[in-house]
């Protein structure tokens, strides 16, 4: 396991807690404070298996492994105000739209958890019983996957990152059987399915794979579907992000900053990026040099170093029993950009070209690198294009 130590809580100490509290950084109840020592670790557990995924979250522990249970967010975790604010997605509407979210496994108790996180930061309730939640297997049944608490960490990372980015989305959380590509696989056809569904996200990812295999699985033209790249680094392809059907969401680094925008961005270290060397490159990017003959990760990013801009969620610890901490990982890019695709509104066509043709309307982020390449952009950020960010992050939804 790769452990990244962190410093302190957002990198420098002029971001007080109480400055932090004024960018929606600092979450509600007692203070928390983010101390030296803290590392991330990653919240399922890796495979070797073929056409098998991990997904892409990660949580802040402190030096013994262990994230300590609390009835109170995190102080240093992102907020729904703050991840609105720094991606200036204020005002905007999801005008009743659904995002879809597929992992693996099951989650008994993720209605009741996703109840606490939103009345804790003051969303509308998002219930089945209102209609805003629905939760289904991977044919559509009611018959829910056995309970696998890697996994259902991340289920509560995807939902609460939709809920922070788009308060007013409909989520309908789609379970796989298992891991394996053909599971995830048949769960993103039965969300593209559902009723209202104009963005799916996925967070996770296995390695490089052939869309001639697998791309029927993620081709669905009018939907949005988002990949994260994964949390390792420069590596190469990493499916379904190197999909050519696929958004692919890369990570950075979001703290607060006395600039114009009140945020700045750098590379996270562990966002994936690579070429993929089975699928075709995307012909929106063919004027964007990624320096990869097929298909180049990332295209767009969001918020994934799970201490500096790491999110406070609440999230299940046993079958039973769950607590707040601070997550991060391209896990959390991933549902990020697919609430803002369902922000836009605009998921005509296929959805991955949409930020190649507006670039202007995203924040590029030109500092940081995610490990050493033999092409300087596939791992190091620059103007325009790179592989760890792609083409920036929202500022607002003009992109999408």
């Amino acid at each position: 396991m790769r452990q990244r130590i962190l410093v302190s809580a957002l990198g420098v100490g002029a971001l007080a807690v109480a400055g932090l509290t004024a960018q929606g950084l600092t979450a509600q109840g007692a203070p928390t404070p983010y101390t030296a020592g803290k590392h991330a670790a990653k919240v399922c557990s890796a495979t070797k298996a073929a056409h098998t995924a991990t997904c892409s979250a990660e949580k802040l522990v402190n030096d013994k492994n262990v994230s300590p249970a609390s009835t109170t967010p995190p102080s240093t975790g992102l907020t729904p105000a703050g991840l609105r604010d720094a991606y200036k997605l204020n005002g905007l509407s999801a005008g009743g739209r659904t995002v879809a979210i597929v992992d693996a496994y099951g989650y008994p108790n993720l209605e009741r958890d996703l109840g606490v996180y939103r009345s804790q930061f003051g969303l509308s309730s998002c219930t089945t019983a209102n209609g805003c939640l629905r939760i289904i297997n991977q044919t559509g049944g009611t018959s829910l996957p056995r309970f696998n608490a890697g996994w259902a960490g991340e289920q509560a990372l995807d939902v609460d990152a939709v809920s922070a980015a788009a308060p007013d989305a409909k989520i309908v959380v789609v379970q796989a059987n298992s891991a394996s590509f053909a599971d995830l696989g048949t769960a993103v056809v039965t969300a593209s399915k559902q009723p209202g569904v104009v963005a799916i996200s996925n967070s996770y990812g296995g390695g490089d794979a052939s869309d001639a295999t697998y791309g029927s699985y993620y081709n669905h033209p009018g939907i949005a579907v988002t990949a994260s790249t994964g949390d390792d680094g420069y590596q190469g392809g990493s499916y379904p992000a190197s999909s050519t059907y696929t958004t692919a969401v890369g990570g950075t680094s979001l703290v607060a900053a006395s600039n114009s925008r009140g945020w700045s961005e750098t590379v996270w270290s562990g966002a994936g990026s690579g070429c993929s060397t089975y699928n075709t490159a995307l012909s929106a990017a063919a004027s964007f040099n990624t320096g990869c003959s097929k298909r180049a990760m990332a295209d767009v990013s969001a918020a994934a170093d799970p201490g500096k801009g790491g999110m406070a969620i609440y999230y299940p610890t046993s079958k039973t029993a769950s607590t707040w901490a601070q997550f991060g990982g391209t896990s959390e890019a991933a549902p990020i950009i697919a609430a803002v695709y369902a922000l836009s509104g605009n998921t005509s066509g296929y959805a991955n070209a949409l930020p190649y043709a507006h670039p202007g309307s995203l924040f590029d982020v030109t500092s940081g690198s995610n490990g050493s390449c033999p092409t300087t952009q596939w791992c190091n950020a620059r103007t325009g294009w790179d592989g760890p960010t792609g083409l920036g992050t929202p500022n607002g939804a003009g992109a999408f």
